[in-house]
């Protein structure tokens, strides 16, 4: 996957920003909200998100004049993201292939029912 991100042209990306290109992106969350989902604390959070925010690829405003500020994905962050989903479908193909196509099914229903408990799981 970095490999793919980096000759897409994103070279300034690092392997500890990958957790805030997750899926779903992180566009509208509190940096709480990340925290809690990529289980960092909210400091090492915060010291990526104003990484990636001076890189261009989020930014942090409130949706409202006195609310609390949310994190938003830009163009840029969508664009890595694309490349993000090609390379995790160009991988699902391959996986597919070598296993066959009904136990590949069957270990994407399994992550997805781990996926859909997220912090429960562990």
């Amino acid at each position: 996957m970095e490999a793919d991100i980096k000759a897409a042209g994103f070279t300034d990306i690092q392997p500890t920003h990958f957790a805030a290109f997750s899926f779903p992106p992180p566009d509208g969350l509190r940096p709480s909200q990340l925290a809690h989902r990529i289980r960092m604390s909210r400091q090492a959070t915060n010291h990526i998100i104003g990484q990636l925010e001076a890189l261009g690829y989020l930014e942090r405003r409130a949706p409202e004049e006195g609310a609390r500020r949310r994190i938003y994905v830009t163009k840029r962050a969508w664009n890595v993201a694309k490349v993000i989903h090609a390379t995790m479908l160009q991988i699902q193909a391959e996986w597919a292939a070598e296993i066959g196509p009904e136990r590949f099914r069957d270990f994407m229903a399994t992550l997805r029912t781990f996926a859909a408990r997220g912090h429960e799981v562990g």
